[in-house]
């Protein structure tokens, strides 16, 4: 992939998730039980970022994604919940990634990251409010993120098997990473 294509990839990931994370927030609270828990569909973006680039690129794509949305209509405190939710949700599916296609599918990647999601914004509420008893919420959170992350690896996973620039972009990235190639491997397998 040469370097324009690239940037241009990185842009339009970035880009979209921007729309979804703005889109989302119109849409009214799905979860009752769970006062302020979300989706996550931006997620997916973040998702498709680590499957088909570096972990730099996919680095940039999620601070680029998170440093817009909040400049498009956030407070500094949506900052904060945001970033610690999206790069301990970004490093936690790294790793888990890193488990490989035979441990672990990409909706369990997605799964993981919605729980990740939620720990780190509540490990701010518990800062902002200096009291842990804020990450008693955890268990009723995590609930929602586990379904709310299959829900978004569903939706990836689909993406990712359908869309053929999506397969041609993850093609490119194979031949550079050894993890990457696994991934593309185990889903084409997957679809013969």
């Amino acid at each position: 992939m040469t370097k324009n294509t690239r940037l241009m990839y990185i842009a339009l990931l970035a880009a979209q998730g921007v729309v979804i994370s703005l889109i989302e927030r119109s849409i009214p609270f799905p979860f009752a039980f769970a006062p302020g828990a979300k989706l996550g569909l931006s997620n997916m973006i973040t998702i498709l970022a680590l499957f088909t680039l570096s972990h730099k690129d996919s680095f940039k794509v999620v601070w680029m994604r998170l440093l817009v949305t909040t400049l498009l209509g956030g407070t500094l405190s949506t900052f904060l919940y945001s970033f610690a939710g999206a790069f301990l949700s970004y490093f936690g599916m790294l790793v888990i990634r890193m488990l490989g296609p035979k441990r672990v599918s990409l909706i369990g990647v997605s799964a993981a990251g919605g729980i990740l999601h939620n720990v780190g914004q509540l490990i701010v509420a518990s800062t902002i409010a200096q009291s842990f008893s804020v990450m008693l919420y955890l268990p009723i959170l995590s609930f929602s993120g586990i379904f709310a992350g299959i829900a978004v690896g569903i939706a990836a996973n689909y993406l990712m098997e359908h869309v053929a620039t999506i397969k041609k972009i993850q093609n490119e990235e194979a031949k550079n990473n050894r993890l990457t190639r696994a991934w593309y491997e185990a889903s084409l397998e997957k679809n013969s």
